[in-house]
């Protein structure tokens, strides 16, 4: 996946997608540890999962995707998430 997948970059993170043939999206997020806090990278992955779940259309169908969040991302507020998450899509 890391290796063959076609890279995105913005803003604190990196977006990794490769075509599947199962029928469906299937969704990861890597976090890196040196963001410390359990309770802030579990935030930063529920929030980067809603904000698939509501922008799904514009990613590519039937594909696997990884959200990577990189070791220097600061999280300011869930809107900034939701919209970078938007712009990786586009």
């Amino acid at each position: 996946m890391y290796q063959r997948g076609i890279r995105r970059h913005h803003k604190g993170f990196s977006l990794i997608f490769c075509p599947n043939e199962l029928g469906y999206n299937r969704i990861g997020i890597s976090i890196h540890r040196k963001l410390k806090g359990a309770v802030k990278r579990n935030r930063i992955k529920r929030i980067v999962r809603e904000s698939f779940r509501l922008e799904r259309s514009l990613y590519p169908v039937c594909a696997d995707i990884v959200f990577a969040v990189r070791p220097d991302f600061s999280l300011t507020s869930p809107a900034e998430i939701s919209s970078t998450v938007t712009e990786l899509g586009t």
